[in-house]
């Protein structure tokens, strides 16, 4: 069992910038694969970026490259999402995501395990 717990969302001007966190506890939390998803009102989930279990590996999504990054601190167990040039479609509800067997998906089903979310607010 991994637990996951966000931080750092509010709201933000368009062209701003927000830095998320992901505190990931209990079974080794750096085995797991880690995505960030998101949720607008009306939407579906969607994948947003995703890093593999040492961090070597990164990747978005297309809505999101050059404006986003991605990364670990496997000592803290701490994920990371930061977000500059943000945008109002950017506004949603941010999940942390944690995948036990490596296999770097873009697709929410095969995640296990989910912290409770973040909003994440845009003004335009």
């Amino acid at each position: 069992q991994v637990q996951l717990v966000e931080s750092g969302g509010g709201l933000v001007q368009a062209g701003g910038s927000v830095r998320l966190s992901c505190a990931a506890s209990g079974r080794t939390p750096g085995a797991y694969t880690m995505a960030w998803f998101r949720q607008a009102p009306g939407k579906e989930r969607e994948f947003v970026a995703g890093i593999s279990r040492i961090g070597g590996r990164t990747y978005y999504a297309d809505s999101v490259k050059g404006r986003f990054t991605i990364s670990r601190d496997n000592a803290k167990n701490t994920v990371y999402l930061q977000m500059n040039s943000l945008k109002p479609e950017d506004t949603a509800v941010y999940y942390c995501a944690a995948e036990e067997t490596g296999t770097s998906s873009r697709s929410a089903i095969l995640y296990d395990y989910w912290g409770q979310g973040t909003q994440v607010t845009v003004s335009s």
